[in-house]
């Protein structure tokens, strides 16, 4: 008894804050016109940057799309994938799907042994654990319908960054030396990145195949990619390392506008990213688990705030493990999933003073009717134009296979399938048949691209990465600001839980609840696994004097850039 009481009060301690500690108001960058806010300074930079040459907001999503592909190799990509949501100045508003796809040679069986048990590996990194690369369509399709200068200009500036050189900062410094032992085991031909053994902030950094890889793209746009020398080189590179990425597969791969998630909270108009991602779905079905609460009056990660969003999300996670995949291939139930009848069902067996065992929650019962390492940035334009992008490798640095002659990294999507159902991926996430893998299918993502209205005009654009917690820090990020009425910036800062059903614990970070909520959720049933941060959320909200404050998140080198 004596141990487990120790135990009790050393998580406690490491949960919780004190609550007597007042917070300061903190305000993020405000501009006047037009703003970025991504994962690294150089790319926020160059989208501002293009803004000023008279670019809209998807000009400059676009150009800092490829920046981010020199600057921030852990996530920022032109190997993996994402989703952009857009809102145009006269409320019109539209969705990009540019996820990677499974390859034609993809079977549901690919990472069983001979006994049908998992091997992690072989979907977490190396060759086989690739997708088909979605970005550079993607950006080249948003260009086609939105963009307003010539592609050429909004390539060059990651160009000019891979080719002239950057300086590295010190988070980039201690990935790429993270990054290094990696590389060598997972490239039979040995890239660039190994040209030093370590690096220290402020060494410039040159890519050199990458800069060429990016000229190819200027120049020929989606031919540049997926044609030509480049794809010569995926292919190679996939022969190599027993990969199953194919020519075919590479001119076959379309990106696809889709309609998306809408809804509402309170007197706010939510727009988010329909399937295959869970994001928007799953957002919806929070939003609305929690309205009818007074989460105001409750206070900010009080006992009682943290209770009945961590029963919402355990709810909304068991959901998600069942019914959601690409509709291309699944029918998605998307409409209930998200009525308020559904959701108030849903939330009927939350019990305000204890836990529900997550061993006791199932995916709810529908009636349906059929006819069964990541990184976020937002822009808003001079002309009030908003974009939402989140694209991803999955697991920071991808697969860590570097496309060998082109020299960027390929990603490691193919574990956000279900390998098997009810096994859990990298993150943890249960996965069911929805999720199973099929040639040529979108896996399932958790990215939340984010955009907010209220009174019919432009409020907020918002998003992270993050793995199976995007949802959730959107969710309550969102919060933040509508309920617990933060400046941008606090909301981004404060500090973030998550619960996903499985495994049934509270994911927090270091300090997130008072030693006294800490107690009170402890007696309620609930578990913790401190963390000592997750997520990097990047945000602009649109103030009531038309003035655009950014929200960049002080957990990684994410800056806020505008005029």
């Amino acid at each position: 008894m004596m141990k487990r009481c120790i135990l009790l009060l050393f998580v406690v301690s490491v949960v919780a804050c004190n609550s007597n500690t007042k917070r300061k108001r903190i305000t993020g960058l405000v501009t006047d016109s037009a703003m970025v806010v991504s994962a690294h300074p150089l790319a926020s930079k160059v989208g501002v940057e293009i803004m000023r040459k008279g670019g809209n907001a998807v000009d400059a999503a676009i150009a800092v799309q490829f920046a981010l592909a020199v600057v921030y190799p852990s996530a920022g990509n032109i190997g993996g994938g994402g989703f952009m949501v857009l809102r145009k100045n006269d409320g019109t508003v539209a969705s990009l799907d540019y996820r990677e796809k499974a390859p034609a040679a993809s079977a549901h069986t690919m990472y069983l042994d001979s006994a049908g048990n998992v091997i992690d590996s072989l979907s977490q990194d190396g060759h086989l654990s690739c997708g088909v690369p979605g970005s550079v369509a993607g950006m080249v399709e948003a260009h086609a319908k939105y963009g307003k200068l010539p592609w050429k200009e909004l390539v060059q500036p990651a160009v000019a960054l891979a080719l002239d050189g950057f300086v590295l900062t010190q988070r980039e410094a201690n990935g790429l030396n993270y990054l290094h032992d990696f590389l060598v085991k997972k490239n039979t031909i040995q890239p660039e990145f190994l040209l030093r053994d370590s690096w220290t902030a402020g060494d410039t950094v040159r890519w050199t195949d990458l800069g060429h890889t990016l000229e190819r793209i200027r120049d020929t746009g989606r031919a540049g990619f997926y044609e030509g020398k480049t794809a010569d080189d995926i292919v190679a590179e996939m022969k190599r390392g027993n990969g199953l990425i194919s020519y075919e597969d590479l001119k076959n791969y379309k990106a696809i506008w889709r309609e998306p998630i809408i809804g509402k909270y309170k007197e706010y108009k939510i727009i988010s990213m329909a399937p295959p991602s869970s994001g928007g779905v799953a957002l919806l079905q929070l939003l609305r688990s929690v309205e009818n609460y007074p989460i105001e009056s409750w206070g900010w990660n009080t006992a009682q705030t943290v209770h009945l969003i961590a029963e919402a999300e355990r709810r909304a996670y068991a959901d998600r493990s069942v019914y959601l995949g690409d509709p291309d291939f699944v029918n998605v139930p998307v409409k209930e999933l998200t009525s308020a009848l559904y959701t108030d069902e849903r939330m009927k067996s939350f019990d305000p003073e204890k836990a529900t065992p997550s061993k006791a929650i199932k995916e709810g019962m529908l009636a349906l009717h059929e006819s069964p390492q990541t990184t976020h940035l937002s822009v808003i334009d001079a002309q009030g134009n908003a974009v939402a992008v989140t694209t991803t490798l999955n697991d920071s640095y991808g697969s860590k296979v570097i496309v060998a002659g082109s020299g960027f990294l390929l990603n490691d999507e193919m574990d956000d399938f279900s390998a098997k159902p009810g096994y859990p991926n990298m993150y943890g996430v249960i996965g069911g048949e929805a999720n199973k893998i099929q040639p040529n299918k979108r896996m399932l993502s958790s990215m939340t691209p984010t955009i907010i209205e209220k009174d019919g005009r432009l409020y907020m654009v918002v998003g992270t990465p993050g793995g199976s917690k995007i949802i959730t820090s959107v969710f309550q990020t969102i919060l933040n600001v509508l309920d617990h009425k933060m400046t941008m910036q606090e909301a981004v800062t404060a500090k973030r839980f998550h619960h996903q059903w499985l495994p049934d614990t509270i994911f927090n970070e270091f300090h997130a609840f008072s030693i006294e909520d800490s107690l009170k959720l402890v007696k309620m049933g609930h578990a913790f696994s401190p963390i000592r941060s997750f997520c990097r959320v990047d945000a602009i909200l649109v103030r009531g004097d038309s003035t655009l404050e950014g929200g960049a998140d002080p957990r990684g080198d994410d800056t806020a850039a505008g005029f």
